[in-house]
């Protein structure tokens, strides 16, 4: 009994992901089939992602992965993908000064990898190689964010 009480009230911390999913997916060949011919220098490849998350219900949180990506070869849009996959993830027990950097940080790391498998197997399905997307550094887009938002802070008036 007194256990219970113990587990209730501090217990242990719970990090979980309870779902994921594809929200939207989107996959531009604007200039197919003639995008589809072999080029002599490989096409620039722009890469944006965007975190987002927002707490739903008590220590749940929806955590989304946006990825816009576009390939050029400096005269056409070669293909252009935009991903928007998220996860659902619990968090119970976990100190308040660690719940922003697990959200922003852990979550999408363990996203990643199937929203880039996704992005791999559009590009493919769509006549290209497939685009293996590198790493993402998530703990440094958190510092960056967090960066702007005190950026912003110090300029709003009081």
């Amino acid at each position: 009994m007194a256990e219970d009480e113990m587990n209730n009230s501090g217990g242990e911390p719970v990090f979980a992901v309870l779902t994921q999913y594809l929200k939207d997916l989107s996959f531009e060949n604007p200039g197919a089939p003639r995008s589809l011919r072999t080029r002599e220098k490989s096409p620039q490849i722009d890469i944006n992602i965007n975190v987002n998350a927002n707490p739903i219900g008590d220590d749940n949180y929806d955590v989304v992965l946006s990825l816009s990506v576009k390939a050029n070869d400096n005269t056409e849009i070669l293909f252009h993908v935009e991903l928007i996959y998220g996860g659902v993830f619990h968090l119970e027990n976990i100190p308040q000064e660690h719940v922003m950097p697990l959200v922003f940080i852990e979550c999408p790391r363990l996203l990643f990898p199937f929203a880039r498998q996704i992005i791999s197997d559009a590009t493919q399905n769509g006549g290209f190689p497939p685009l293996w997307i590198d790493p993402i550094d998530f703990a440094a887009l958190f510092q960056k964010r967090l960066a702007e938002e005190q950026k912003d802070n110090q300029i709003q008036p009081s």
